[in-house]
């Protein structure tokens, strides 16, 4: 066992999710993961905690609902932990599990490198504050603004939208974060979002973008896209679930000092002086929309204004 993984691991169950030794703990793991599984699964044992792991075939897409076994195990245990290569958050699993009290962490395709770099952080003290304070911001605002230097130039409205702090602290019952944690975030009104995203730093379901590629928005939804490979894989899989895919899901600032755009969503849409938007699933996050995919877009130095005032210039955060 890679001591340093173990270490990240603990961390992880002891200051995140604040573990008993009364406690259920279950890994969910699929098999590129296997080994991150088990060592959370390895931590949990060493802290004396009852831990299961249990391994899943890859799912489809981010979003794509686990077995109903596992889901029903889900609801009936203390905490979860899912590493898995595809993200269980947006899932009805994972919200039906935390309607019952479950602390749930997802790591989605997190990588080893990731883990015990993300991971050793001070999250009470170095991402909590900042991040609550964004997403009471993001709640108090009733239109969005972002635009890149890449050519995104996007309006929505967040009107009676309530922002959310993605702080990587998971102690009460319900609670629900993703690790790497730091990002506060909130669900545009539905049919609201006009204007262009340009994509340039990396997007779920094709990493890293090499050469930047448009999806133009009009009432809420992606109706065109263009310009590369990458946004021929979107579309596709957004228009495999339906109309609802290509619904503009999300609007997320990042918040932890430790993360980089590496072509990893999980890590990416975390990093400071990045904007990510979303299309597909926000159930979540309290919209409307409930469909088994949820893609993050990141974009470079984005200004950002809410209300009309500017609280980001090129990706620097201003006072």
């Amino acid at each position: 066992m890679d001591a340093g993984l173990l270490k990240a691991a603990r961390t992880a169950l002891v200051e995140c999710m604040g573990v008993s030794k009364k406690e259920v703990l279950l890994v969910i793991v699929d098999e590129p993961l296997r080994r991150v599984g088990y060592a959370f699964w390895e931590a949990g044992r060493r802290l004396g905690i009852e831990s299961i792991l249990a391994e899943i075939i890859e799912r489809e897409t981010h979003g794509s609902e686990p077995p109903d076994a596992i889901a029903q195990l889900m609801a009936n245990v203390d905490i979860v932990i899912a590493p898995t290569t595809k993200s269980l958050s947006h899932t009805n699993a994972r919200r039906a599990a935390c309607a019952k009290g479950v602390r749930i962490a997802t790591l989605p395709g997190i990588t080893i490198d990731s883990m015990k770099r993300t991971l050793a952080l001070d999250y009470k003290n170095k991402v909590m504050g900042p991040t609550v304070r964004l997403a009471r911001l993001l709640t108090r605002t009733s239109q969005a603004h972002v635009v890149t230097p890449a050519g995104t130039d996007i309006t929505m409205s967040l009107k009676g939208r309530e922002g959310e702090a993605d702080t990587g602290i998971a102690h009460k019952a319900g609670d629900f974060t993703n690790l790497p944690a730091g990002e506060a975030y909130i669900a545009p009104v539905e049919g609201t979002a006009n204007g262009k995203i340009v994509v340039d730093g990396s997007m779920a379901g094709v990493g890293l973008i090499r050469r930047p590629f448009t999806m133009h928005v009009k009432n809420g939804y992606v109706v065109k896209f263009e310009g590369s490979k990458e946004a021929d894989t979107i579309r596709e899989l957004a228009t495999r679930v339906g109309k609802f895919g290509s619904n503009i899901a999300e609007l997320g600032i990042g918040t932890n000092v430790k993360a980089h755009i590496v072509g990893n969503v999980l890590e990416d849409e975390k990093a400071i002086g990045t904007v990510h938007i979303a299309i597909g699933d926000n159930r979540s996050m309290g919209g409307r929309v409930s469909v088994p995919l949820h893609l993050d877009a990141i974009l470079c130095k984005p200004t950002l204004s809410l209300d009309g005032k500017v609280i980001m210039r090129d990706g620097k955060m201003r006072r």
